[in-house]
């Protein structure tokens, strides 16, 4: 059974870990209302990983770029629009915020998005390869941009 709990540290491990696509295989950027779940591999091979885009349907702005790993465990989650999230503590942060595991609570705690690392939130290509250099995602799978 997969261990769905993690303590920080390893958490913090497997985010950092690099991680490279597992095939030279393509996929579609998707477009509204559809989501596309892409394999990623450690180095050593010894931890698969999940990056997860998704689009919404009525939003155009709305995008969800999630990686996972263990088919479970959600290490960050980018979130672009939708409704402000109330974390554990009561806080609120408004959109856009991202997501990262927190020991005791998954990935249920949002943070704003750290300027830093992300260039321009307007533009939802730029703003996945942003989210993939964020989660050390050094050999990139190929994603075809379509029309947005």
């Amino acid at each position: 059974m997969t261990e769905i709990n993690l303590n920080q540290a390893e958490a913090d491990f497997l985010f950092a870990m690099e991680k490279v696509a597992t095939s030279n295989g393509e996929w579609d950027f998707p477009t509204m209302g559809m989501k596309v779940e892409i394999p990623l591999i450690s180095l050593d091979k010894k931890e698969k990983f999940l990056l997860d885009i998704g689009r919404g349907t009525i939003d155009l702005k709305k995008i969800k770029c999630q990686n996972r790993a263990r088919q479970v465990i959600i290490l960050a989650r980018l979130e672009l629009s939708g409704p402000p999230h109330r974390n554990p503590d009561g806080s609120e942060v408004p959109p856009p915020h991202i997501h990262r595991y927190k020991e005791g609570f998954a990935d249920k705690w949002a943070y704003p998005i750290p300027e830093d690392e992300f260039h321009d939130l307007l533009d939802q290509w730029e703003t996945l390869q942003d989210f993939m250099r964020f989660c050390n995602i050094t050999q990139k799978p190929k994603i075809r941009k379509v029309m947005f």
